[in-house]
């Protein structure tokens, strides 16, 4: 097992993501027997960080990790969670949710802790005084409840700077959506950059894209097979980020045995990709993506007459055609309503300051139509409401 030093601490490269664990379709519980021989596997091979979240799996996930870890010494391994606060049904005893996490963990504090998805939509909740997180998130640490803090991020680089300007010296870590993919597609190069600015580790999440990078197309994946016959298509993806020397965490939501001693496998040795290997990889990121060219120059900006942000909503619409999900619709949620793109009025001063020659309002009309249609976070959050809200009134 290759290792990352983290402020001293010795942290497998290789962690354990615990949102993907295999369940029984017919009854919905979580196969305690696999995931307890893929822990085994894991820590006999070395991996010593385990990463769960209030939410995941329903809630379940955090109580499989404490069944699967309580045979081994609690010094032994670094389990980390996360605070809920894009789920909160309205202003919660965050406390009193933080301690429910810690119950269903079986542990008295955490080692590493994040204010869970920080997004343009979320930020407003983690900031609000109303719901007062930050200020009860940082008492629990001066009370040791917290080792490490940190936040996992879906949102621009813009946000992510300002945020990590505001709250300098706050933070020591952050984990962001990270592949040879989002590198460009999600413009991942320039967080990890700006992350890196402010002296602080980058943990990655998705290294795989949710599997799309583990299971290529035969010809992409016969590209990789010219350079080793028997690797696996997500060894490179992960090989991928061992070049990245900030990356002090990569986690794999592993719910097979096979993947297990695959990705160990991968983690044995420091292996970062060759320049041959980097270059199949580019090709391989840019035949996936369904982009609109933009360079960010904002010429199309100057003479807009509703104001809107294009470069920042073309970057949604690329995102939004390579996979519809809710990470980015969300993006658009927390931009004010006449800043959406349905609020293009169709003019086309845009596309005749466009260097690139793109048809803007087209494509802001197609996003419109995207957003109209896809995946709603108002939507998938309501049963994590019920669940926050079942949870505090039996705590």
């Amino acid at each position: 097992m290759i290792y990352s030093d983290f402020n001293g601490i010795k942290l497998s490269r290789l962690g354990f993501g615990c949102m993907r664990f295999a369940m029984d379709p017919a009854t919905g519980k979580i196969d305690q027997a696999k995931v307890n021989e893929m822990f085994d596997l894991a820590i006999a091979n070395g991996v010593n960080y385990f990463d769960t979240a209030y939410p995941y799996l329903g809630g379940n996930s955090e109580i499989s990790v404490a069944e699967a870890l309580k045979k081994y010494p609690r010094d032994s391994y670094y389990l980390a969670d996360k605070f809920p606060g894009h789920s909160l049904p309205g202003p919660v005893d965050n406390v009193a949710l933080f301690n429910v996490s810690l119950r269903k963990c079986e542990t008295d504090y955490f080692d590493f802790y994040l204010l869970h998805n920080i997004n343009e939509w979320s930020v407003k909740i983690y900031e609000s005084e109303e719901y007062h997180i930050i200020p009860d998130i940082l008492k629990l640490k001066e009370e040791g409840k917290i080792r490490h803090l940190g936040f996992s991020f879906h949102g621009g680089p813009e946000l992510l700077e300002y945020f990590l300007n505001k709250y300098e010296g706050m933070f020591e870590f952050v984990q962001i959506q990270c592949n040879y993919l989002d590198w460009t597609l999600q413009n991942a190069k320039r967080k990890y950059e700006i992350i890196t600015e402010h002296g602080l580790g980058v943990w990655v999440m998705e290294p795989c894209r949710g599997g799309k990078l583990a299971v290529l197309s035969e010809e992409n994946s016969a590209k990789l097979k010219a350079f080793r016959p028997d690797a696996s298509d997500a060894s490179f993806a992960f090989r991928y980020l061992q070049g990245l020397d900030n990356i002090k965490m990569i986690l794999s939501g592993m719910n097979e045995v096979f993947q297990v001693e695959d990705n160990l496998a991968t983690f044995k040795e420091y292996a970062p990709l060759t320049e041959a290997e980097l270059a199949a990889l580019n090709e391989i990121a840019e035949s996936l993506k369904q982009s609109v060219p933009c360079t960010k120059c904002r010429y199309c900006c100057a003479g807009c007459p509703m104001g809107l942000d294009i470069p920042y909503l073309i970057e949604c619409y690329n995102d939004l055609k390579y996979a519809a999900t809710a990470t980015a619709t969300v993006r658009i949620d927390g931009l004010d309503e006449d800043k959406r793109p349905a609020a293009c009025i169709g003019c086309g001063q845009c596309s005749h300051a466009c260097p690139q020659g793109i048809d803007v309002p087209a494509v802001l009309a197609e996003l419109a139509e995207l957003y109209a249609n896809g995946p709603k976070w108002s939507v998938e959050a309501k049963p994590r409401h019920e669940a926050i809200l079942k949870d505090l009134g039996n705590k």
